[in-house]
């Protein structure tokens, strides 16, 4: 996610934040070079030429050539100014009470993702309490009707559809019919698309939202097309008004052009950002978090969010037992690569790690994958996963062909999952130990020794 963006940015904070004192010349070297990256992420030149300016006249004021720590002082303009790119603070859907039927409607281009993006916002209602609907009016891509309502079975979700149907605007209708009948109280439209914007799309989103009105009109746009994606959200605000946009593909977007030049260009908030296939991958726009993240700040917030979303307490409190008790097993390992995955990728995770966000290499991204380490338990017997004193060389070795891994692999995970396991155990006699290991991962920073099997950093 911004991965070039934010290796860039994470290199230039890091020189400029150790300066003690600040010098116009040292401004404006460091100004350049934002200047470029922000070029080179196809950011628009006219939002470019702004950050320029507003960070250059705050930045030479006596603010910062005179600040007891101006390399800091500088810093935190670089990151007002990137939050402000990006939207100032998070926006919220304008949703009405739940006694009414609230509409959103989510247009776009053919591929950019609305079928998707519209289960996975109907997911997060629905988790939020809000009881969601979702319309078939894709009556152009063919199987854009089935995909819809297999996505909505996926996620306990009605989709009202019209099989056969050829006028979109009347399933509209009827799907604000269905809902009000059924106690329904947010309808998502999911509308057509065309490879690119022609006047037969745009009559017809037209008159969809003059028939229901809607509360949001929503483009739904991929991250990945850059500036592109945001001519498309000026072609389709002149016509129909935008609310705001939802970014799909951002997980995937090296670069973050669209992301950094929508609000300023169009004036439409980002609400939403799609960080990967599953429904859950679906996140809130946070300007100050995505702005923490491109310079190699980290999220923890965020991170935290997901574990408290993804992590079962009672299950938590089982292994914190356990590793009191010294009982950790193999099995248990394989259980927590388990339940850190579903917070996603390595990458998405580090992504959010104060300190490594941008500093991974692909080797060592690698070595933070866990598939190889999961395959190697997965390869074992029950018996030799709750004691791996058992596995001796000729296990090793049968573990390792059925792991299609080596015999070191093998070694090298057993001598890990001691190592932890001793750390455990020294850990559940000294409270001392597990408060200082606590503080060392007060900012999350300290996961990647903590970790389980170790992310080797």
């Amino acid at each position: 996610m911004l991965e070039k963006l934010t290796g860039t940015f994470s290199n230039i904070i890091r020189t400029i934040s150790g300066k003690s004192t600040i010098t116009e010349k040292n401004i404006e070297e460091t100004v350049e070079e934002i200047k470029m990256a922000l070029l080179e992420a196809d950011v628009n030149l006219r939002v470019v030429r702004r950050f320029v300016n507003a960070t250059i006249e705050e930045a030479k004021g006596e603010k910062v050539l005179k600040a007891v720590d101006p390399g800091q002082q500088f810093v935190k303009i670089i990151y007002d100014r990137i939050v402000t790119m990006l939207g100032d603070k998070k926006t919220d859907l304008s949703l009405k009470g739940p006694d009414t039927q609230s509409v959103i409607l989510l247009l776009g281009l053919q591929g950019a993702g609305k079928t998707t993006a519209a289960h996975k916002l109907a997911a997060r209602l629905k988790k939020e309490g809000r009881r969601p609907l979702l319309v078939a009016c894709d009556l152009v891509r063919p199987a854009a009707v089935e995909q819809l309502s297999v996505l909505g079975q996926k996620i306990d979700v009605p989709v009202y559809k019209e099989e056969g149907a050829k006028d979109a605007v009347k399933v509209a209708k009827a799907g604000m019919d269905f809902a009000k009948k059924n106690g329904l109280d947010t309808v998502i439209i999911d509308t057509a698309g065309r490879l690119q914007i022609d006047e037969a799309m745009m009559q017809e989103l037209v008159n969809i939202k003059n028939a229901l009105p809607p509360q949001e009109t929503i483009l739904v746009a991929d991250a990945m097309t850059g500036q592109n994606a945001v001519d498309i959200a000026k072609s389709f605000d002149e016509k129909l008004g935008l609310s705001g946009v939802i970014l799909t593909k951002f997980d995937s977007d090296a670069r973050g052009g669209a992301a950094l030049s929508l609000k300023t260009i169009t004036g439409k908030p980002i609400l939403y950002i799609g960080t990967g296939e599953k429904t859950e991958d679906f996140e809130p726009f946070h300007p100050e978090r995505i702005a923490s993240r491109i310079l190699g700040m980290g999220d923890v917030v965020s991170l935290v969010e997901k574990a408290q979303q993804t992590v079962d307490q009672e299950e938590a409190l089982r292994m914190q037992k356990k590793m009191q008790r010294n009982e950790f097993t193999l099995q248990d390992m394989l259980e927590q690569f388990q339940s850190v995955k579903k917070m996603g990728s390595m990458s998405q995770i580090l992504d959010m790690m104060p300190g490594l966000a941008g500093q991974i290499s692909e080797e060592q991204l690698a070595q933070a994958d866990t598939k190889r380490q999961e395959a190697i338990i997965q390869s074992m017997t029950y018996k030799e996963r709750m004691n791996h004193l058992i596995i001796g060389p000729s296990r090793r070795k049968r573990i390792a062909k059925g792991s299609g891994t080596s015999v070191q692999e093998v070694n090298k995970l057993i001598k890990q999952f001691e190592k932890t396991k001793l750390t455990m155990k020294k850990l559940s006699r000294n409270k001392g130990a597990q408060a200082k290991l606590l503080q060392q991962m007060g900012g999350m920073g300290g996961m990647g020794a903590g970790f389980p099997g170790g992310l080797g950093f």
